[in-house]
């Protein structure tokens, strides 16, 4: 008889806990990595980048300003790569990228000048109502990102506690993304 090995059952997040409500910025996920010893590296969502192999200009503009981004400190640094030519344009000229972590990067002082961070839209306890609402208000007053564009996509919900995302759409949010892409079609 072999032995198997035990496999404990998770612990549960409490649910009443704090979340932070960000808008959901229509770009290209991006992310900058600074190692320890220095390396630069930049990647999309699902893999590393190069010129060579670019994802919308992401990495050609991270290697231009790689002196100030250095500034971010060792680790993977996350945000979303938007403006003109990419998914929504947002009405803009130019292309920009914009940090997801609020908590750290929300301070313009202790950032790089050349990133912006995603809006903050709600900091407090986990309420479906509260987040419906925040939601409503997005669709009803247009982006914080780009004041003025009237077609937001929607919110990122991260749950403090958990230390998980959950994302609403305005538009086709109960159907699944390569549905709402089939029926684009």
């Amino acid at each position: 008889m072999t032995e198997e090995k035990y496999i404990p059952f998770p612990k549960i997040s409490r649910l009443s806990r704090d979340i932070i409500i960000t808008e959901k910025i229509d770009g290209t996920n991006s992310c900058v990595f600074i190692g320890e010893d220095g390396e630069f590296k930049t990647g999309s969502r699902t893999r590393w980048i190069t010129p060579e192999s670019d994802n919308a200009g992401f990495c050609k503009w991270a290697h231009e300003h790689k002196e100030e981004l250095m500034q971010l400190g060792a680790g993977y640094h996350f945000g979303e790569w938007w403006g003109q030519g990419i998914q929504r344009n947002y009405g803009l000229k130019e292309k920009r990228f914009s940090l997801f972590n609020v908590s750290r990067w929300s301070d313009p002082e202790t950032r790089p000048t050349c990133c912006g961070v995603v809006p903050t839209l709600y900091v407090g306890m986990f309420d479906t109502a509260v987040i419906q609402d925040v939601l409503d208000d997005l669709a009803k007053d247009g982006s914080r990102a780009t004041p003025g564009f009237m077609n937001p996509e929607g919110i990122v919900i991260f749950h403090t506690a958990s230390g998980e995302l959950f994302k609403k759409t305005i538009k086709d949010d109960e159907k699944p993304k390569g549905q709402v892409l089939a029926d684009l079609n």
